[in-house]
């Protein structure tokens, strides 16, 4: 099945170098390429991709908000958004995530990693988490009050360590293989979990992780 993928980012370069990484493999196809927020967001509507490269700071309409229109618009239920940007630790980053945004990478991302992170997205995998990303989220994410909220002590301990593995960045299959069990089992467990804490997706179950204390915090780099 071939992947489709729309670019928005605000540099003509940027965009038709990504455009020529990503179709050096048959099965994904750029299938059109935005300079601003507002162009990314009609594209969309327009072409519906699965899955959106945004880049954050664009002049006009930024990423942060072409990323909420997009995944709050109804008619586009299957499209899932990856975050770009050249800043390690960018608020607004952490933001996408809040809005609904499935991964996060920054420019500088090898051919290999990107066409990967298109594919994992695009099957519905978990929330991308190399280490930068784990620190945005643990600086982000620090949690308010005494403790987690009661939610969090309905969990089993099988749902606690596979919400620790989503924050991993472990797809449903690797969590399967991982624990030794079918991916329909471990699938059950994740979107039980989501269920429990209110999580609508993946990347916010990987949030509430780090919030909650869920997930171990990783040393920085």
């Amino acid at each position: 099945m071939t992947v489709r993928v729309l670019i928005a980012d605000d540099e003509a370069l940027v965009r038709a170098g990504f455009r020529v990484l990503l179709e050096r493999v048959p099965e994904i196809e750029v299938v059109a390429e935005a300079g601003d927020g507002d162009e990314a967001i009609a594209l969309t509507r327009a072409h519906r991709p699965d899955v959106v490269l945004m880049d954050v700071r664009m002049p006009g309409t930024d990423g942060l908000t072409a990323t909420r229109r997009i995944l709050g618009d109804d008619r586009l239920p299957g499209v899932r958004v990856i975050v770009l940007t050249t800043f390690e630790l960018d608020e607004y980053v952490y933001s996408a995530l809040q809005a609904g945004a499935v991964g996060f990478l920054l420019k500088d991302v090898s051919p290999d990693e990107l066409r990967h992170a298109v594919r994992v997205v695009a099957a519905g995998g978990a929330l991308l988490a190399p280490a930068v990303t784990r620190r945005l989220i643990a600086a982000f994410a620090r949690p308010e009050g005494s403790g987690p909220p009661p939610a969090v002590r309905t969990l089993t301990a099988r749902e606690r360590e596979v919400v620790a593995m989503v924050a991993d960045g472990l797809s449903t299959s690797e969590i399967a293989d991982r624990l030794r069990m079918s991916p329909a089992t471990a699938k059950t467990h994740t979107n039980r979990a989501m269920t429990k804490l209110g999580a609508r997706d993946r990347g916010q179950l990987v949030v509430f992780a780090y919030r909650w204390g869920l997930a171990r915090v990783p040393r920085p780099w």
